[in-house]
């Protein structure tokens, strides 16, 4: 442990660094800087990249199995887009129907143009010359 401590120590923000000591990288979540010795910093950060880089490269999906998830993205985007577009729809749909409705529902409750209406409906007089 000693000896991890000689060439590495993990400061908080706002500690005093200490002198020919540099920070190789920063963890966000933690608040903390990993501080080594001048020339060490760079073969940590070096070292912390490429396992970085390494374990990316090997948990990356393969190419047919990025093909298949984008294809599941677009297939599930198309099928987002339709359920608005049905929904805004059947909505118009509806909105039409009921103002329809209402006109209807207005000239049946009035009386007396059921009997205007049979008047337009009935044959025209003879006239006589």
């Amino acid at each position: 442990m000693e000896m991890a401590r000689l060439f590495c120590r993990q400061l908080a923000q706002g500690s005093r660094v200490p002198a020919g000591w540099r920070r190789a990288w920063y963890e966000p979540g933690r608040r903390v800087g990993v501080y080594s010795p001048m020339p060490l910093h760079w073969i940590l950060r070096l070292g912390r990249e490429c396992a970085h880089r390494a374990a990316n490269a090997v948990t990356a999906p393969t190419i047919e199995r990025a093909q298949e998830l984008a294809m599941r993205r677009r297939e599930e985007e198309r099928q987002q887009m339709a359920d608005e577009y049905s929904r805004g729809y059947l909505a118009g749909w509806r909105a039409c129907f009921d103002s329809c409705l209402s006109v209807v529902e207005g000239e049946l409750e009035d009386a007396s143009s059921v009997w205007e209406f049979g008047e337009w409906m009935a044959p025209p007089a003879q006239r006589e010359n």
